[in-house]
């Protein structure tokens, strides 16, 4: 299983500082973080150049946003607020070149900055990730078809916005969070799909590794430096 953190700001020193600490990926958080895209664009490929692997949750699922992180070179997407089947499977499609989806195709870094040969956008379909989010309750009673989506790879379950939305308040690590992180777990491992979580707790980090998490996402550099401006004063 990789180690992910979640990267809110503009941040380069904390990508490279995550690394030296040992973990594998970065999320670039587009949907509850601060960048432009400038940002992205500098960032996607300065972290895979340092061996941090690059996704980016897009701020909302849509064919400009889908597009612009994968055409940065980033390894996959996160795609979040998934309502249901036929929203995931109009909105997974932009992640996909036709004839498996509808990426539309632009001239970028992914073909360094070259001509392509034929085999371009099957190689590029197969290395360009997209895992579709779990946390409405739509998305969770239908990510059975949701996992068999051709332009699915994986399914991420967000326990927090699950936790609300399936009316249980704020996420407290609770046996039904459990019961939906297996579900999903189970759900993904049927499908043959990879399956990944956003790991609040210590122990919910654990439980998805248990369950083959192909990645846990475990903090944001926002939290490192609280914790380690406390750990200063105290």
């Amino acid at each position: 299983m990789k180690r992910a953190f979640w990267l809110q700001t503009n941040n380069q020193q904390a990508c490279e500082i995550a690394r030296l600490a040992g973990y594998d990926m970065v999320v670039f958080d587009g949907e509850h973080g601060v960048f432009d895209v400038a940002a992205l664009d500098r960032l996607v490929p300065f972290c895979a150049g340092i061996g941090l692997e690059p996704f980016v949750r897009v701020g909302e699922a849509s064919r400009p946003q889908i597009q612009a992180a994968l055409d940065m070179g980033a390894v996959g997407v996160i795609l979040p607020q998934i309502e249901g089947l036929d929203h995931a499977a109009r909105v997974t499609a932009f992640a996909k070149y036709p004839p498996l989806g509808s990426r539309g195709i632009g001239y970028s870094r992914t073909m360094n900055y070259d001509g392509v040969g034929p085999d371009y956008i099957t190689a590029e379909n197969a290395r360009r990730l997209c895992y579709a989010m779990i946390e409405t309750p739509g998305a969770f009673a239908a990510m059975e078809e949701i996992a068999a989506l051709p332009c699915v790879d994986g399914l991420f379950i967000g326990p927090g916005d699950l936790s609300l939305t399936r009316g249980r308040g704020l996420f407290a690590d609770t046996a039904a969070d459990a019961a939906d992180l297996k579900q999903v777990a189970e759900t993904a491992r049927k499908a043959g799909k990879l399956f990944a979580a956003a790991g609040p707790t210590r122990n919910y980090s654990k439980l998805a590794a248990g369950l083959g998490a192909s990645f846990v996402t475990e903090g944001d550099e926002l939290t490192a430096m609280m914790i380690g401006f406390k750990s200063l004063l105290s």
